[in-house]
């Protein structure tokens, strides 16, 4: 078990149901604080399970406005190219930027507890001794694959190990509604959204036992 001390200036976790414009989650979501995780050490050989949120600072949203590409390319355009079309495989983003307006969270200070499971990919010399040991290291070090972030590449998040001791969280207890758990990669054709209905209970989001809704 690990536990991660993650903070920032911005979050957008943005929630599913609102298509355009963008409106953050009030708390980062397991399946966000998964990708940080992961960020810093990800393996074949390991599955990371979110346990704990500690939200350490208050919940506080702001207004921004975000260049955003409106477009995207088709998979029928790649196809069609690779088939000798000649159709033209990009976007001329001067000509895609549209401006949208988020409800971003500011300031956001959290500590990730997580733990992490043994796969069938793993080689005969892995084990959860040698995998903790890496990740240890590694959190100490400030080491990471690419830059962890909250929701967007634009929000980078500030990592380190925790240090120990009890966690100093915000004195809240609210209904959070239903939030995001993950995604199902079971089935690569077809990956599909969980959701649970969050709670944050004295500044706590426990998501160790939640129940999973696809």
């Amino acid at each position: 078990m690990i536990q991660l001390e993650v903070w920032g200036n911005y979050a957008l976790l943005s929630r599913p149901e609102l298509k355009v414009e963008r409106v953050s989650y009030e708390v980062l979501t397991p399946s966000a604080a998964r990708g940080i995780v992961e960020a810093i050490y990800y393996h074949p050989g390991l599955r990371w399970k979110i346990r704990k949120i500690y939200v350490m600072n208050p919940i506080r949203f702001t207004n921004i406005r975000r260049n955003e590409v409106k477009s995207k390319i088709l998979c029928s355009d790649v196809r069609s190219a690779m088939q000798g079309t000649g159709k033209e495989l990009y976007l001329a983003t001067p000509q895609q930027i549209v401006q949208r307006a988020a409800m971003v969270l500011q300031d956001v200070h959290y500590v990730i507890e997580a733990e992490f499971e043994m796969t069938d990919r793993a080689a005969p010399s892995d084990n959860p001794g040698k995998f903790q040991d890496i990740v240890t290291r590694r959190m100490s070090r400030g080491q990471c694959f690419h830059t962890p972030y909250f929701g967007c590449r634009e929000f980078p998040a500030a990592f380190r190990a925790w240090p120990g001791g009890p966690i100093p969280t915000i004195e809240e207890t609210r209904d959070l509604g239903f939030m995001l758990y993950d995604f199902d990669y079971t089935d690569p054709q077809n990956i599909t959204p969980m959701y649970f209905h969050a709670k944050l209970e004295h500044g706590v989001l426990n998501v160790a036992d939640c129940e999973v809704y696809r």
